[in-house]
């Protein structure tokens, strides 16, 4: 029973939204009910904790990415566009 709700909480993106007090006070809920030792209660926290943050760093990654697809669809320039194109205009003025 343990292991099947340790496997549905390390999985999908919901674990990304929880906070490290939400993570550790469902854990030691969980850990209480299932009957875990002190040790098994921190490595589940631990495995919690670490697997948020994998969450957390997919979702940022694949929100960079359609914000970049979207930005290229739209036909905006780049800050380095743009900085390379005030160059030019300096560049152009002093000449």
């Amino acid at each position: 029973m343990i292991e099947l709700v340790k496997k549905t909480l390390l999985t999908g993106i919901g674990v990304a939204a929880l906070s490290k007090e939400k993570i550790e006070s469902l854990a030691k809920e969980v850990a209480e009910k299932g009957k875990l030792t002190e040790q098994e209660g921190k490595e589940f926290v631990d495995q919690l904790l670490n697997r948020s943050e994998e969450a957390r760093e997919e979702l940022q990654a694949q929100i960079e990415a359609k914000v970049r697809a979207v930005l290229e669809k739209m036909d905006v320039a780049k800050k380095s566009d743009v900085d390379a194109l005030r160059k030019e205009i300096e560049e152009l003025k002093e000449s």
